[in-house]
């Protein structure tokens, strides 16, 4: 990685172990920046940060489960350890359920706005002390292409990645003033273990008929746009859902 644009920039990314999250982490430290990793479970902080380390990279691990309010604060005391915080990505989300809407239960639905919605607020909320005191403050929310096109399978989880397009555009417009920039990623259908339900058998065919480009996203096709957002390239972007989707549907 030649680009150096995060040099002496500290950043937390929520569910940062596997997947998304783990690209995100490991282009932000490959870019410069201090990044304080998470997850619920200690074998998967221990699993990641492992890797990072074989690389050289600057990673802190922490367990983590972005609902309970003690583990947010562990990330943000870490973060002052290190000498503050530039950016937050809140990457975190469940999806207990595969169905259209009205067929989630109100267990599921409760779980999915509590961890998808509440807890990428309450961070945002938590990091504002820290983020102030920073020279390029950065939000970045990790929403979906499902929160501007409902995917039928994903009901109720698409349902609350709209609210966090919301959340940027209320959030970008109170925090402008004060050099703190609100943006989310909205990704396509990208190869993960918790995008599995989309991209394996007949499902996996009709999703892979939507995308112009031929083929479901990596990893690293989201983590370049989250660096760019977390850069001084980024500077005057607030208040925008980017779309990650290879083209698939997803408004005008």
């Amino acid at each position: 990685m030649s680009l150096k644009r995060l040099l002496g920039r500290i950043a937390v990314v929520t569910a940062s172990t596997d997947g998304i999250g783990f690209a995100i982490a490991q282009r932000l430290a490959r870019e410069g920046a201090k990044v304080i990793v998470s997850s619920r479970k200690a074998k998967n902080v221990e699993a990641a940060t492992e890797k990072f380390s074989q690389e050289g990279l600057s990673v802190t691990g922490l367990v983590c489960h972005v609902g309970k309010s003690e583990d947010r604060r562990k990330l943000f005391d870490e973060a002052k350890k290190l000498g503050g915080l530039d950016i937050l990505v809140s990457n975190a989300a469940v999806n207990p359920e595969v169905g259209s809407v009205f067929d989630c239960s109100e267990s599921s639905w409760d779980k999915i706005f509590e961890v998808n919605v509440k807890s990428s607020f309450m961070l945002a909320k938590e990091a504002l002390p820290l983020l102030r005191e920073s020279k390029a403050g950065r939000i970045i929310f990790i929403s979906s292409i499902a929160g501007f096109q409902p995917f039928s399978l994903l009901g109720a989880y698409s349902v609350s990645k709209t609210a966090l397009l919301g959340l940027v555009k209320a959030g970008a417009g109170h925090l402008a003033s004060e050099n703190i920039t609100v943006n989310s990623i909205c990704p396509g259908v990208i190869e993960t273990r918790f995008s599995s339900s989309l991209t394996e058998g007949a499902a996996g065919e009709i999703a892979l008929s939507q995308i112009p480009i031929g083929r479901f996203g990596k990893p690293h096709d989201v983590s370049g746009a989250v660096a760019f957002l977390a850069s001084d390239d980024g500077a005057y972007v607030t208040g925008e859902n980017l779309v990650i989707g290879g083209g698939m549907a997803s408004r005008l």
